[in-house]
C-alpha cells in the first residue's frame, strides 16, 4: 500500500503562483512514476503533469511553460510549481503515483482545491 498526502492548494489571483506538494510513504518502489491530475466540476479527471524516477516529464498542453513538476526522491516527494494559474485551473487537484512489480498498481490522494479568481 502506498499513501499519499497533499498539500499547497488555495485561493489565488489570476496570474498568481502556487506550489503543491505530495508526500508519499509506505511500500514504495525504487521505480516509480508520480503525478498531478485535476477534475474541474462537470469534467473529467485530466493528467497535470506527471515525473518518473529517472526525472522524464510529460505535461498537458495547456499548463506547459506554466507548470513544473519536479521530485526529490529522497523524500519520496512530488512537487507541482504552478504560475501563471488562469481561470480555467480551477479544480481538485489529485497526486498519483504509479509503480509496482511486475503488475503496476495506482494509488490517489485525497484531493485539494485549487480556486483561481479574477
Amino acid at each position: 500500500q502506498v499513501q499519499l498526502v497533499e498539500s499547497g492548494g488555495g485561493l489565488v489571483q489570476a496570474g498568481g503562483s502556487l506550489r503543491l506538494s505530495c508526500v508519499a510513504s509506505g511500500s514504495i518502489f525504487s521505480i516509480n512514476a508520480m503525478g498531478w491530475y485535476r477534475q474541474a466540476p462537470g469534467k473529467q479527471r485530466e493528467l497535470v503533469a506527471a515525473i518518473t524516477t529517472d526525472g522524464s516529464t510529460n505535461y498537458a498542453d495547456s499548463v506547459k511553460g506554466r507548470f513544473t513538476i519536479s521530485r526529490d526522491n529522497a523524500k519520496n516527494t512530488v512537487y507541482l510549481q504552478m504560475d501563471s494559474l488562469k481561470l480555467e485551473d480551477t479544480a481538485v487537484y489529485y497526486c498519483s503515483y504509479f509503480g509496482g512489480v511486475p503488475t503496476v498498481r495506482d494509488y490517489w490522494g485525497q484531493g485539494t482545491q485549487v480556486t483561481v479568481s479574477s
